[in-house]
């Protein structure tokens, strides 16, 4: 099953990147300079446990979703950029094996437990 996931997300991955550069063309600064700037939100995790909240609203498909459609509401192209690129970068961590955290431990995430508590998963 997680190979069905990750499958898919490597779909997404490469969506959301197709769309990005099909309607935001020669922007390749923009997409490299963001794609890995959710992952700043790791540094929350310095200052408390809840640092998974920021993490989480940072690599939610929801909330990119609904950063999109503002951007078109708004015809606001930089919120739609940013929603794509999030979305892909989301997309890339989830083929990598993070998923969103629970505030318990920065190692369990909604796709199981990651790194040295990955033996949980058995």
């Amino acid at each position: 099953m997680k190979f069905t996931l990750k499958l898919e997300e490597l779909g997404l991955l490469f969506l959301f990147s197709m769309v990005y550069f099909q309607f935001f063309q020669g922007n390749w600064g923009l997409f490299l300079g963001l794609f890995f700037a959710p992952d700043l939100a790791f540094l929350l995790f310095l200052f408390s446990q809840n640092g998974a909240i920021g993490y989480n609203v940072l690599h939610h498909k929801g909330v990119m979703a609904m950063l999109m459609l503002l951007g078109y509401f708004l015809q606001n192209d930089a919120l739609i950029k940013v929603g794509l690129i999030f979305m892909a970068h989301s997309s890339f961590d989830r083929v990598a094996g993070y998923g969103l955290k629970y505030l318990d431990s920065f190692d369990h995430t909604h796709l199981g437990w990651i790194g040295k508590s990955k033996h949980k998963n058995d």
